[in-house]
């Protein structure tokens, strides 16, 4: 059981430089016993909203260095504060606030909301084990408007599809991965720095050319593995692309020839893909 939606915004003042965070909590814990159920004894149970003001007021005494980190705060006081706790789970995801720029020059004070998807993590922990992180990025929308096609394919009298060479390939991304037993990473920096680029990389290719995908699943693969080689750190990624397929309009009727120019995206039903790997010693141990 436990507290969902816990949603607020941390404000960090460094003199006139000000820094926000503003996330949404879920915190679920398990008990030693299970009398609340069984019995309706409610001598164990930590009031849920008790549970929200102590995620509230760790935010308070310690900020919110990074959403891993607070996560681990979280998990760290439930199981070191409360002996009936034998297991907590956080979930924490992050509004994409960045800061403003005016010609270039950073706002000490102001931000804009970006949507290029929603940073997530989450940190779990049963007492006498290990304190295990995961952390991602959901609802970011890619698109590349060449050097994809869907070709080969299984046929029979169900087929209504036809093969394309050159097609729009747009979707929705998921991505998870776990970074095994925390340690001390800097969370940040392997999510900016490494696993977007790899992301970005293996989805678009070279700027100056691109690099063809055949295929959704071909997709997920690459950027799974191109994470996996040069990400150490991550253990386990999770990739689900949801897809966004565009139709051509035709434009005979109207007297235009329409060259793959305007398109109209189809609504549903949409494809999905997924795909999850592990390193091998990962899955050995």
């Amino acid at each position: 059981y436990g507290k969902n939606t816990i949603k607020f915004l941390r404000l960090h003042k460094e003199g006139k430089k000000h820094f926000v965070k503003e996330v949404e909590v879920c915190t679920h814990l398990r008990l030693t016993s299970a009398q609340e159920y069984l019995d309706g004894n409610n001598s164990l149970v930590i009031p849920t909203d008790t549970i929200k003001n102590i995620v509230l007021v760790l935010a308070k005494k310690n900020g919110i260095p990074t959403l891993e980190q607070f996560a681990i705060d979280i998990c760290k006081h439930f199981m070191t504060t409360f002996c009936q706790v034998a297991y907590v789970k956080t979930y924490v995801q992050e509004v994409p606030w960045q800061r403003l720029h005016e010609n270039g020059v950073p706002h000490i004070h102001s931000f804009i909301c970006v949507p290029d998807g929603i940073r997530f993590c989450e940190a779990e922990q049963c007492r006498n084990g290990p304190l295990i992180v995961f952390a991602g990025i959901k609802d970011l929308k890619l698109m590349k408007t060449t050097q994809s096609g869907f070709e080969g394919f299984y046929k029979n009298e169900h087929t209504t599809l036809p093969e394309r060479h050159d097609r729009i390939l747009c979707g929705e991304l998921f991505c998870k991965w776990s970074y095994g037993e925390c340690k001390d990473f800097d969370f940040d920096c392997i999510w900016y720095i490494k696993i977007r680029e790899c992301i970005l990389e293996a989805f678009s290719g070279p700027p100056d050319c691109g690099e063809y995908s055949l295929s959704y699943q071909k997709t997920v693969n690459s950027i799974q593995m191109l994470v996996l080689s040069k990400v150490s750190q991550v253990q386990v990624i999770e990739v689900v692309l949801n897809n966004t397929f565009y139709n051509v309009v035709d434009m005979k009727n109207l007297g235009l020839t329409n060259d793959k120019e305007v398109l109209v995206p189809v609504e549903a039903p949409y494809g999905s893909c997924a795909c999850t790997l592990a390193r091998k010693k990962f899955l050995e141990a």
